[in-house]
């Protein structure tokens, strides 16, 4: 089985965004923010800066490692799309039994009267991230996509019910758009 000699992937730097490498620790300042993210489990793999793009590579790699790179850099685009745009997550509240509350309390977003419970239950906001509830609708924004996606996800499983048919009972709170923002 033959091996890959190199492995090399590159990623553009837009104007008004500046990426610092410290060995395996990225860090990218745009507009909207800083982000910094340890690739620090990559082994045999570098990353460095030249002109305007971000190159991640590899030498003597196999299957995993040109993985790995293929992986850190499309974690690097994320972070740069995350500091000069942003991602947004929205979720919808359906109740068909019983009206269910949300508000945002701190860092944790609380769900009142979800099928008629007495106790709230509670989705954790992760740091960075901001929660807005507006009507029926759950606005979740920020600059890293996967804190987004993990708060966003969080309040979806709060209210995850099981043993209920789910053509006929559909309360919850779901996902149902995931967007750059403009």
């Amino acid at each position: 089985m033959a091996k890959a000699v190199h492995v090399e992937r590159k990623v553009e730097v837009p104007e008004g965004v500046t990426v610092m490498v410290d060995g395996l620790k990225v860090t990218v300042k745009g507009p909207k923010g800083e982000l910094r993210k340890d690739f620090s489990h990559a082994k045999n793999v570098s990353i460095k800066v030249e002109d305007r793009s971000v190159i991640v590579e590899a030498y003597l790699a196999d299957g995993k490692t040109r993985a790995l790179v293929g992986t850190i850099a499309a974690h690097i685009k994320n972070m740069i799309v995350g500091v000069t745009k942003g991602y947004r997550y929205k979720l919808k509240i359906i109740s068909s039994h019983f009206p269910i509350s949300v508000k945002v309390e701190g860092g944790k977003v609380v769900i009142s009267n979800f099928l008629g419970e007495k106790a709230p239950r509670y989705a954790t906001i992760m740091p960075g991230v901001t929660v807005k509830v507006q009507g029926q609708d759950i606005a979740v924004e920020g600059t890293d996509i996967e804190a987004v996606g993990q708060t966003a996800a969080n309040v979806e499983k709060a209210t995850h019910i099981s043993g209920f048919d789910r053509r006929k009972f559909m309360d919850g709170i779901y996902i149902y758009s995931r967007e750059v923002m403009e």
